[in-house]
């Protein structure tokens, strides 16, 4: 499972997660890319799952990049714990993802391919997504062919 080897802080705030993302907003890697079109976290739990998916898929035939890492920690209270006595422990580490973020990458496969094998992935994710080309104009308001996550 992913997650930090050392954090400055224990537990953080759950900051916001509506807007486009800043980065990663081309296919730089690979030749197709995963492109959010909702925000969502995505758990380290998930993203095992995914590249799991994709190195299975993919066997031998492609290269995977995977471009995303949880460094967020999302703390919960116990079950039947009273209000108040601080903030729960860091249970799960999430990645925030926001529009327009491409988060995996495949290449030296077939754009079919490349699409079953990213449709799959896609079935893993708490969020839609949808396939692009490295040579196209990525912009996360132009919704085409949309694979719906979970």
């Amino acid at each position: 499972m992913l997650m930090p080897k050392k954090t400055k802080y224990r537990k953080t705030q759950r900051g916001r997660r509506k807007g486009v993302s800043k980065g990663c907003l081309t296919v730089a890697f690979g030749e197709f890319g995963l492109q959010a079109l909702t925000p969502a976290w995505v758990t380290s739990q998930q993203i095992e799952a995914m590249r799991v998916t994709i190195s299975r898929q993919l066997k031998k035939e492609g290269s995977f990049f995977l471009r995303l890492f949880p460094d967020k920690p999302v703390s919960k209270k116990p079950a039947e714990t009273r209000m108040g006595k601080g903030k729960g422990n860091p249970e799960v580490w999430v990645a925030v993802v926001k529009r327009g973020r491409i988060f995996c990458e495949i290449g030296g496969v077939t754009e079919v391919r490349a699409r079953e094998v990213f449709k799959l992935a896609a079935s893993k994710l708490p969020l839609r997504v949808r396939v692009v080309k490295k040579t196209e104009m990525i912009s996360p308001e132009m919704p085409q062919e949309v694979t719906h996550g979970a």
